[in-house]
């Protein structure tokens, strides 16, 4: 399961999400998850975000098709 940390009205994290699409990940493997509503994940990602995660394994923007690919396959994430 693919995470990945935005907020509403970002448009970097809209960015982001476009790119997964783009890449071809399965959006059923992607949770979204709003850091505005949980103190926690703004406080760590507050500053940060969009950031893409899978379990410990994060990449933060910026990044692009070809780094989101290699981060995908480095974590044996499926895409097409």
């Amino acid at each position: 399961m693919i995470t990945l940390y935005s907020t509403e009205g970002c448009h970097l994290c809209e960015q982001a999400f476009d790119l997964l699409v783009e890449v071809g990940v399965d959006m059923e493997q992607v949770d979204t998850a709003d850091i505005a509503f949980n103190d926690e994940l703004f406080s760590r990602y507050g500053v940060t975000i969009p950031v893409v995660a899978n379990g410990l394994s994060e990449l933060n923007w910026p990044f692009d098709a070809s780094q989101l690919k290699n981060w995908l396959e480095d974590n044996g994430i499926t895409y097409n």
